[in-house]
């Protein structure tokens, strides 16, 4: 009696309930998303991970390196080889960081950051089998290189270096550079004064 009740008061009630089942038959049994969403693996959150990892390392080293004391270098001490016929150019005869050895060749004497300026003019004219090739050494190893055989170009940037540090300017041809057109310099920035 009850369940004829139930059909009389509720004639569709039947057809609810298998609908509601026919609905749960179809729902999939883990919730993975919007369809046809596959999740990342475990590649993608190797390299996702990585990436992090590195933007933390790099904000932390320029955190450090912003907060490391720099003191201003007391005496200026420029030096300037070039154009040509022109030599090395110091700001004073004794100068307290760098020390001339030859052309285009400088001896660091002094702890400290330093910014390196120069030009290349490379020689349009020169029919030589010798590829161009100018490169800025620092003890033999190469800091910077220029392969651009059509413009003039600049060298340099700002350089930690230390007492004996050796930096020359080589040219792979001599006449492979416009030497009236070409310069090299160096100021002293800062010295960092380490805390102890």
């Amino acid at each position: 009696m009850c369940s004829s009740l139930v059909n009389f008061c509720f004639p569709q009630l039947p057809f609810l309930q298998r609908m509601s089942l026919s609905h749960m038959e179809n729902m999939p049994l883990s919730h993975s998303g919007p369809q046809g969403a596959q999740r990342p693996s475990w590649k993608q959150w190797l390299l996702y991970s990585t990436t992090i990892i590195l933007l933390l390392l790099c904000s932390f080293s320029t955190l450090i390196y912003t907060l490391l004391p720099l003191k201003t270098a007391n005496e200026p001490c420029v030096a300037k080889f070039g154009p040509l016929p022109s030599k090395w150019q110091m700001a004073s005869p004794e100068p307290s960081c760098v020390n001339k050895t030859a052309d285009w060749r400088l001896k660091i004497l002094q702890n400290g950051l330093y910014l390196i300026y120069g030009q290349v003019a490379p020689n349009t004219a020169y029919k030589g089998r010798a590829p161009f090739e100018v490169l800025l050494r620092r003890n033999g190893d190469t800091i910077q290189a220029l392969t651009n055989s059509t413009t003039v170009q600049n060298i340099g940037g700002a350089y930690e270096f230390h007492a004996g540090d050796a930096i020359d300017l080589i040219f792979n041809e001599e006449h492979q550079v416009l030497k009236n057109n070409t310069y090299l310099g160096i100021f002293l920035l800062a010295n960092p004064q380490f805390i102890s």
